[in-house]
């Protein structure tokens, strides 16, 4: 894996690990951040592949109207660390 690509992966790893310990985010957002970390920390899976499935499961999170601006805001830079991400 090029070292860009490891970069964008931490950042994201770290970020998400940001929204999942945050206790004013709601529960269900946090099981997912979880979930994409423990997606992005998969190495069975190409980078590639790994980063589209964590995109996967952030995009239903990003969207509940229960989730606050900040980790909305932090999804959504996780998505754009993680989507030029390619084989």
């Amino acid at each position: 894996m090029d070292p860009e690509t490891q970069k964008s992966i931490d950042q994201s790893k770290h970020l998400l690990k940001r929204i999942s310990e945050d206790s004013s985010v709601p529960r269900n957002i946090r099981r997912a951040a979880n979930e994409a970390i423990a997606v992005l920390e998969n190495e069975v899976d190409s980078p590639a592949v790994r980063a589209q499935n964590a995109i996967s499961i952030l995009d239903e999170p990003s969207q509940d109207p229960n989730c606050p601006n900040h980790a909305r805001t932090k999804i959504w830079h996780v998505s754009s660390l993680l989507e030029p991400i390619r084989d």
